[in-house]
């Protein structure tokens, strides 16, 4: 009982592959077709053409080589096919006496021409008429110079500028001749200053503390400076 299951077991396994097995006519009618395909301008292989038998879906790829492979029957008209090139076909001889057959394909560029497309931001031509009357034109250079010529802008920039070497120099120059001019005693502290209270105090009566704003500059005096 064991041997009749195992055999009707492999007759199922190999059933399909001894169905699929080509007749002694059919063998001797293929052929392994390959080649490379290459530009027909610059001899450059083609990487990924699309090479199929007419008439059928059997076919394969060309690798990043163009190279490609796959078996075929002689007398099959072969249909090459890549983006940006015009289709070729080929047809394999059928009186050949080989089982191999090589083949170098050229392909030559296809040109198309596209009708032209006028893309619009606004959907509807009033939209566009509204945009356009409502839009501020631009400043000129004119303008744009005396904006950036402002005092405040120029001001502004000010603050954010890195010093240079000689403003560096300076401020370490200054630095110096102040430590070593009140060296082996303490430095002036205006807070302890009753002169300097004194202006301080007559400023605050006076209102000079209270920013004074023209069109040019924004400025208060300190009488402890």
């Amino acid at each position: 009982m064991r041997l009749i299951i195992l055999t009707i077991i492999s007759l199922l396994l190999f059933a399909p592959s001894l169905l699929a097995q080509p007749t002694n006519e059919d063998a001797g009618n293929l052929v392994q077709f390959s080649g490379v395909v290459v530009s027909a301008d610059s001899l450059r292989p083609l990487a990924f053409t699309h090479i199929i038998i007419k008439s059928s879906r059997r076919g394969t790829v060309s690798d990043f080589f163009g190279f490609f492979s796959f078996v075929a029957e002689k007398g099959d008209i072969i249909e090459f096919s890549s983006v940006g090139y015009k289709k070729s076909f080929y047809k394999i001889p059928d009186s050949l006496r080989g089982t191999r057959y090589s083949l170098i394909q050229m392909m030559h560029r296809d040109t198309v021409w596209l009708s032209e497309t006028v893309i619009y931001p606004w959907p509807t031509p009033d939209q566009f008429k509204q945009a356009f009357v409502n839009t501020s034109p631009p400043d000129d250079d004119y303008d744009r110079a005396l904006k950036n010529l402002a005092l405040a802008e120029l001001r502004e920039r000010a603050s954010y500028m890195p010093m240079d070497g000689s403003m560096n120099y300076r401020n370490y120059i200054e630095k110096t001749t102040s430590r070593l001019y009140y060296a082996g005693q303490l430095p002036p502290n205006n807070l302890l200053n009753p002169l300097a209270w004194s202006k301080f105090l007559k400023a605050w009566r006076n209102g000079d503390f209270k920013k004074q704003k023209s069109e040019t500059e924004y400025y208060y005096n300190d009488p402890l400076e």
